[in-house]
């Protein structure tokens, strides 16, 4: 019998990550599911770490030669036996009800995929950031400027059907292709959303998303693709956050002032926020101070993160 979900899991060298990663899925309650592990020829034992799982919901599939993390996603949809198809990042971790929330919400409203809150956590799996998704609907009306999906990959759930008619991750993409991707989704249809902070999106220091250069290329890219200008102040805000991530607070300030430059009036309070912390030496990746009701929604991430650490 196939399985309601089929997770692909792309990968390279990162084994005690992807084992962490393969565990949250695996505890999936109320969900039928398989992991496609799709390895990019990794050297340091990753093939052993998966088939030492023991677990026949895990298949494992090698690229002896790296072709690029959309590619080893389309791997991923091919091998794919569910009716929904679920992504995550072998760095990420999943709360137990993520998958099955994202299918309720999805047949409640019946749209054929479904994206889920998402908080960041830290190399300790601290969380250190993370508030409540937008909204379905501004989700769709943001897309085509902004990647206003939580989560990255990790967050988002699809048919199967949708993915082969909207045609997969473009492989010429590597940093934005998921961005690409959610635009071509909501021209089919627009998506479903589980609010609760389901997911657990890891910043350390291996993350392809710091990148700031080749986001930007690829930002154009999109902006030339799809005819609509793109919110130059959201991405720049963004860039400036991952340099702070980074440890870079010489470039942060420079994208912060490209985003208040263009429209993002946030930035000023962030400039400020990144002067009293390095004034202090405190941790540069915490974000700004949140307000209560946000504290009390990463509440939730805090229980699951702490569970599943045991």
């Amino acid at each position: 019998m196939a399985p309601q979900v089929s997770v692909v899991v792309p990968t390279r060298n990162r084994r005690e990550l992807l084992s962490r990663t393969l565990g949250t899925v695996l505890r999936q309650r109320s969900v039928d599911l398989d992991a496609v592990v799709i390895d990019e020829g990794s050297s340091d034992g990753t093939r052993d770490t998966v088939t030492g799982l023991g677990d026949p919901r895990v298949r494992y599939f090698r690229n002896e030669v790296p072709t690029g993390v959309a590619r080893a996603r389309n791997r991923g949809i091919e091998e794919a036996r569910g009716e929904w198809v679920a992504f995550v990042d072998d760095d990420d971790l999943w709360a137990p009800d993520k998958l099955a929330e994202q299918l309720v919400a999805a047949r409640r409203a019946d749209r054929p995929w479904a994206y889920a809150g998402a908080v960041k956590v830290d190399e300790s799996e601290r969380l250190v950031g993370g508030r409540p998704p937008p909204q379905p609907e501004w989700v769709v009306e943001r897309l085509p400027r902004w990647n206003a999906v939580p989560g990255g990959c990790s967050g988002v759930i699809a048919t199967r059907s949708l993915l082969q008619e909207t045609g997969g991750f473009d492989p010429t993409l590597a940093n934005l292709a998921d961005w690409d991707l959610w635009i071509r989704f909501v021209r089919e249809a627009p998506p479903a959303c589980a609010p609760r902070p389901l997911v657990g999106y890891r910043w350390h220091a291996g993350n392809a998303s710091l990148d700031t250069e080749l986001i930007l290329r690829e930002a154009r890219v999109i902006e030339s693709r799809y005819n609509v200008p793109l919110d130059w102040g959201a991405i720049h805000h963004y860039l400036a956050h991952l340099n702070v991530r980074a440890g870079v607070p010489t470039r942060a300030l420079r994208h912060f002032m490209w985003a208040f430059l263009r429209g993002e009036r946030s930035s000023a309070r962030d400039v400020a926020w990144l002067i009293r912390r390095r004034l202090r030496g405190g941790a540069a990746a915490e974000e700004v101070r949140a307000e209560p009701s946000i504290v009390e929604w990463r509440a939730e991430a805090q229980e699951w993160l702490a569970a599943a650490r045991l």
